[in-house]
């Protein structure tokens, strides 16, 4: 008898190799392939790619609108970051994030932010994600991401074509900081990329609140309301002095400190401090959102 057939009858014989995948690598395998998948709805929706266009538009109006009056007695009217853009095309992309921060910004995000849960739970196809090998945790982080890099792309939107923009129509050059200090073009270049990520930044605690309505309701409507509204609501109590007490807690309490980038000496506390709070209003209604969707009964 050959050594192969001295398996005992009934026995079971081992694989002689591995299996090609295992269950961590399946689920890594699934989350990647879900990532790739949500970012390309989020990024390629109709409805967001108008909202891009949208915020892009801005920085070209503003544009047309200074360098068609600026020979005119209009000129050098109205708030500084914009009086400066005739001079500089670097102060396009600052003065285009300065318009729209108040508003625009926080709408387009809260559509998507809002939209992210609840978007799917209106479509009925929440339930067939969660069948997906990937938990509720990591479906939700993937939605965030999503929702996080759609923040950045609206904010890259802004400053790219108002770089491509203020270059074409006023030039570049050596920066003239708010002190009146002036620094080279690169130095320039490096102080507007930190504004850039400063903004950028300040969104993620909205999107974090975006988050969490999103989870409460299958209604994508109410949860972008509802995210927009915080904002608002915010920024009418920064400007009530009788609430000076949590002025620093709020959300849009900080979100114009990235002029801090262009003083000669930008101070890093207060830069530190805006970022803190976005850090904690990401850390509560992160966790709100979490505890939501883990333990909610997904019917739809």
């Amino acid at each position: 008898m050959s050594p192969a057939d001295t398996t005992a009858p009934g026995a079971v014989t081992p694989p002689t190799t591995a299996p090609d995948v295992t269950p961590d690598g399946h689920r890594r395998g699934a989350l990647a392939r879900l990532l790739r998948s949500e970012l390309r709805l989020v990024l390629g929706r109709r409805r967001n790619v108008v909202l891009l266009v949208g915020l892009a538009l801005v920085p070209v109006l503003l544009a047309l609108v200074l360098f068609l009056t600026q020979d005119s007695a209009l000129a050098g009217q109205g708030p500084p970051f914009v009086t400066r853009v005739t001079g500089n095309g670097l102060f396009l992309v600052v003065a285009s994030l300065f318009l729209c921060l108040p508003f625009l910004l926080p709408l387009t995000i809260g559509i998507a932010s809002g939209d992210a849960v609840a978007g799917e739970a209106a479509a009925g196809t929440l339930r067939y994600l969660l069948v997906v090998p990937v938990g509720r945790t990591r479906l939700l982080l993937v939605k965030a991401a999503a929702a996080l890099a759609f923040a950045a792309a609206a904010v890259l939107a802004i400053a790219v074509v108002g770089l491509m923009v203020g270059a074409a129509l006023f030039g570049l050059g050596d920066l003239t900081l708010l002190s009146g200090d002036t620094i080279p073009l690169s130095a320039g270049v490096l102080r507007v990329v930190g504004v850039v990520a400063y903004v950028g930044l300040s969104m993620t605690g909205l999107v974090a609140v975006g988050l969490f309505f999103s989870t409460l309701t299958e209604v994508p409507v109410g949860a972008m309301a509802a995210t927009v509204v915080v904002a608002v609501v915010s920024s009418v109590l920064t400007q009530l002095p009788q609430l000076d007490a949590i002025h620093p807690a709020l959300l849009t309490t900080h979100w114009f400190d990235f002029a801090e980038m262009l003083r000669i000496q930008p101070d890093a506390g207060v830069l530190l401090q805006g970022l803190a709070v976005q850090a904690g209003w990401v850390a509560v209604f992160g966790s709100l959102a979490w505890a939501r969707f883990t333990t909610a009964d997904v019917s739809s």
